[in-house]
């Protein structure tokens, strides 16, 4: 008996990928078969949406590094690690990372840092395509953005009254911006170029100050920089300026995703001499639980973040809008 197909986005090799018919992936004793779907970015108990589209898969920077065989990504491979989808009628997400639980990392409990760590549309077959599976424990109900903003908060541990500057204005630096409002900042400052984000930034308030891109008027305004700043931009340019925002005895958090060539040049005699703790946050795992809550809360907004809303077929079309910054969420549909 011929086993049934799916189309999917598939690619064999870096920057090659094509639609292609692929065997429905085969489901274990404990995994589950997830239909990608087009729906509600509903709460899971008010029933009221988090944004004002529904999507399948959504698209991030970080595929625009998949795409050319960056960040941790291994092929051949089906991306997609943001599916939304249905089992048997229950809208769900899945947390997309995978763990040995075996490793010397996650026997001391670190397992974001597991030396086999996996990730469904990265390393593994992913969303862009009709079904996902996934290990029953990993289903949960939305959102994998503001399921990475958690650890870095969780990092940051921000004392009460710290003042913050957020480079960038993407959706997980949205999130986490918020949060960082709702947890301890008495003041956070975004700055980014201007455009769809910026006005997305303002119209979420996900900022106290968002003055733009005017890097001296910055500096000049903020003599003392800030108690924390958030690289968020993955720009290696302003990864080598952002050093220069913090405060002495402050915090920078590297939280981009960057190019595997890209490199930094900080003054060891600055960080010595500040004290100034260099810390990054990667991804998440098990954080899918408290961004729930905080989505279910309404207290972190996401209200006009997905602009854009391609299919399948037009996933080249997807990428060339993600690249050229003119969107701040992009969603695939099967």
């Amino acid at each position: 008996m011929s086993q049934e197909t799916m189309r999917a986005l598939w690619y064999n090799k870096p920057r090659e990928f094509e639609i292609r018919q692929v065997a429905i992936p085969q489901v274990g004793d404990d995994d589950v078969l997830l239909k990608v779907s087009y729906l509600w970015y509903a709460s899971s108990n008010k029933m009221k949406p988090y944004a004002q589209i529904s999507f399948s898969s959504g698209v991030c920077g970080t595929d625009a590094h998949i795409h050319d065989g960056e960040f941790i990504s291994k092929f051949p491979l089906i991306p997609g690690h943001e599916a939304v989808g249905k089992v048997i009628g229950d809208r769900c997400v899945a947390d997309v990372g995978i763990t040995c639980d075996k490793c010397f990392f996650c026997r001391r409990g670190k397992s974001l840092l597991c030396e086999n760590f996996n990730a469904r549309g990265v390393t593994l077959d992913g969303g862009f395509a009709e079904y996902i599976v996934y290990h029953q424990k990993k289903l949960q109900l939305f959102l994998e953005p503001a399921a990475c903003a958690i650890p870095g908060l969780d990092k940051l541990s921000p004392p009460v009254g710290v003042e913050v500057l957020l480079l960038g204005a993407g959706p997980t630096g949205l999130i986490l911006a918020q949060l960082l409002k709702l947890n301890g900042a008495s003041r956070v400052v975004i700055a980014a170029n201007k455009g769809i984000k910026m006005n997305i930034a303002k119209d979420l308030e996900a900022g106290d100050e968002i003055p733009g891109p005017q890097w001296e008027k910055l500096k000049a305004d903020n003599p003392y920089g800030f108690d924390i700043v958030v690289e968020a931009t993955g720009v290696e340019k302003l990864a080598n300026d952002a050093i220069n925002y913090v405060r002495r005895g402050g915090t920078l958090m590297v939280y981009g995703v960057y190019e595997n060539k890209a490199l930094v040049h900080w003054p060891p005699s600055k960080i010595f001499g500040d004290e100034i703790t260099i810390i990054g946050s990667f991804s998440q795992t098990y954080c899918f639980p408290r961004a729930v809550a905080y989505l279910d809360s309404g207290k972190v907004k996401l209200k006009g973040m997905v602009t854009d809303v391609y299919k399948l077929e037009e996933y080249q079309q997807a990428l060339d809008k993600m690249n050229s910054r003119g969107a701040v969420k992009i969603a695939i549909k099967p």
